[in-house]
């Protein structure tokens, strides 16, 4: 498989790793029940996945896999593992359909941080939302600009005081990025899609959402597109 990476933000990224199965998976996982078994996708096999995701017989598209390397800010990770979570306390062991280990700043000291383009203005109507642009961005930069610059100085003193990373990195802002090895199912990422690649979602986390969908219709894209017409294209 050619390696695929795509830039997100500033200094973040989304790569994949690995990948199992194709969109032949999916229709042989689903006709196993009448022990057929097919080497090639056809016009017959792209009703069948429809039919599939339209009537939400989902289980087929878990025997897809993909593997991320993620490099975001904590504060998205933080909105990403989520999604894991509520696999982790809503599922049985067997469709448990996630993976995930974290790069630890015990380990390895915190250097990249993320800075906005734009600031945001808090949304009138939506509590957890923003929009637009601040009246005095050049203001809200210079703040920003002076707690990051302290925030990483106070860190650095700390380390050469000898203090362990484990304690230093508390004083660190949730904009620092961390890495992550995203391992999922083929409907682990759509769910992961339907919420994130939302006018709703944050800014931050809809880029890499639009990035993994981008990804998706290269790695597989009949069960992408099926899924795009029958869950996403209202149009």
């Amino acid at each position: 498989m050619e390696p695929i990476k795509k830039n997100v933000l500033d200094k973040g990224f989304i790569e994949v790793v690995d990948s199992l199965g194709s969109d032949l998976t999916v229709v042989n996982s689903a006709r196993v029940s009448f022990g057929k078994r097919k080497k090639t996708f056809d016009s017959a096999d792209r009703g069948l996945v429809k039919y599939l995701a339209v009537h939400k017989h989902y289980s087929p598209f878990r025997h897809m896999y993909i593997q991320f390397h993620v490099k975001a800010p904590e504060f998205v990770m933080r909105q990403w593992y989520k999604h894991v979570v509520g696999i982790e306390t809503s599922s049985s062991y067997p469709t448990k359909d996630h993976a995930w280990n974290e790069i630890s700043g015990r380990y390895v000291p915190v250097e990249d941080f993320y800075q906005p383009e734009r600031w945001r203005r808090q949304s009138e109507d939506n509590k957890q939302g923003s929009e637009g642009s601040v009246d005095n961005p050049e203001k809200a930069k210079e703040v920003f600009e002076n707690f990051m610059n302290a925030s990483q100085d106070y860190y650095q003193q700390l380390l050469d005081l000898g203090v362990g990373k484990e304690q230093a990195r508390m004083i660190l802002p949730l904009n620092q990025y961390t890495e992550v090895y995203w391992t999922a199912s083929f409907q682990a990422v759509m769910n992961f899609l339907d919420l994130r690649d939302e006018k709703t979602a944050q800014w931050e986390i809809q880029e890499y959402a639009r990035a993994i969908k981008e990804i998706m219709f290269e790695i597989f894209p009949e069960s992408t597109k099926i899924w795009n017409e029958v869950h996403w294209d209202k149009s």
